[in-house]
């Protein structure tokens, strides 16, 4: 780490530790921070865009039609972000799969980010953000995937560093904290969530998350906890009464901008970039998830204005709303989710496939495979 990089001093220092290299370690939160017209209109666009996100979340009948697909989605794409490869349909067919697939690492490590984001949207509701929720949160995440190794659920004890693949700790372009000081970092970290800060919640939740990602406590996976962390910070404070709001679709297209603007903060003190570059996703995402959700809600009904004119088996109506959950969707595991006869569930899914709201996407003669394929596309913004 080249410390004439970090020109400001305001924002951490530089310390060179007893076995020779430097280390960055942030001063503890708040920073001192100017509000000019930009940063508050920008910031009162944020919080009209959530809080229309919010009214959304507290309107829907039945809010896990958007909450488990989006769950999904975002542990995909905060997984690719680490160059985890497994896509949303190679998830949503391992969820729909009758026979168990051989599961890859990439698929294990979106699977347990899909647990860990569940478990921690569990646990909010009766424990507060915390290094003990962090330890827990990490736990979930890594065992029993490739960062298994890495001690999941405990801090490390060893240095880490960020820099390009292979690079050694002298070519690294960043070193958060020796172990020797990322307690009293973290520690003035915990301290800053269980305070009571004058900023508003969106900019806390910007602070806490720039503040963790330069600790870098853990010896993997801090970049997928810091992305939890933003979620579960603003489902705890109640500034979200369901988790619709997810930043890795916007972090993922613009990877190397978030990297930069994390880097700007620790280097030159340069929170506005940070700030103003994070304001814009939670926009961004905000207002993709409203529309979404209201293009989601039109294709439901749709939907079931088609069968309602119809002579059906009483199985479709079941079989439809369940596509809202998982748009891949096989006889076998369906005749054993709902305990019934096979026969029933594949007449109720032939004559989906008639009114062309499933198609079969294995052609095989056993276990077959069917997608609702408008439903997928809307989910993940992407072709199947």
């Amino acid at each position: 780490m080249d410390i004439k990089d970090f020109r400001n001093g305001s924002m951490g220092k530089c310390i060179k530790t007893k076995h020779g290299y430097w280390s960055f370690i942030p001063s503890p939160l708040p920073p001192r921070l100017r509000y000019d017209l930009s940063m508050v209109n920008l910031l009162s666009e944020a919080d009209r865009a959530l809080g229309e996100l919010a009214g959304v979340g507290r309107l829907l009948p039945n809010p896990h039609l958007l909450i488990n697909p989006y769950i999904r989605r975002e542990a995909v794409l905060s997984s690719r972000i680490e160059g985890t490869q497994a896509s949303l349909s190679d998830l949503f067919i391992f969820e729909a799969s009758p026979s168990e697939p051989t599961r890859g690492p990439d698929i294990q490590e979106v699977i347990n980010y899909v647990k860990t984001l569940e478990y921690g949207l569990q646990r909010v509701k009766t424990l507060p953000l915390s290094l003990r929720l962090v330890r827990e949160i990490h736990q979930e995440l890594l065992t029993g995937v490739r960062g298994g190794y890495a001690t999941p659920g405990e801090f490390r004890v060893t240095q880490n560093w960020i820099g390009p693949p292979g690079c050694t700790l002298d070519e690294a372009i960043f070193v958060p904290p020796a172990p020797t000081e990322m307690g009293d970092a973290l520690g003035a970290w915990e301290k800053y969530l269980h305070s009571k800060p004058g900023e508003p919640p969106l900019l806390q939740c910007a602070l806490m998350h720039y503040q963790f990602e330069a600790i870098h406590p853990f010896v993997d996976g801090n970049g997928r906890v810091g992305r939890l962390l933003i979620t579960f910070f603003l489902c705890e404070r109640g500034y979200l009464p369901q988790p619709l709001l997810y930043l890795s679709a916007y972090f993922e297209k613009q990877r190397d901008e978030y990297y930069r603007r994390l880097l700007m903060v620790s280097q030159r003190n340069d929170w506005r970039g940070w700030i103003e570059f994070y304001l814009r996703g939670v926009i961004e995402q905000s207002r993709d998830a409203i529309e979404n959700a209201k293009k989601i809600l039109d294709l439901q009904a749709k939907y079931r204005q088609a069968l309602s004119v119809k002579s059906l088996p009483k199985a479709t109506h079941a079989v439809l709303d369940d596509l809202f959950v998982n748009p891949f969707i096989t006889i076998q595991r369906a005749s054993q989710k709902w305990n019934m006869r096979y026969q029933t569930i594949q007449a109720a899914i032939e004559r989906l496939v008639e009114l062309g709201i499933l198609q079969e996407v294995t052609q095989k003669r056993r276990h077959r495979m069917f997608r609702a394929t408008e439903l997928f596309n809307l989910i993940s913004g992407e072709t199947a």
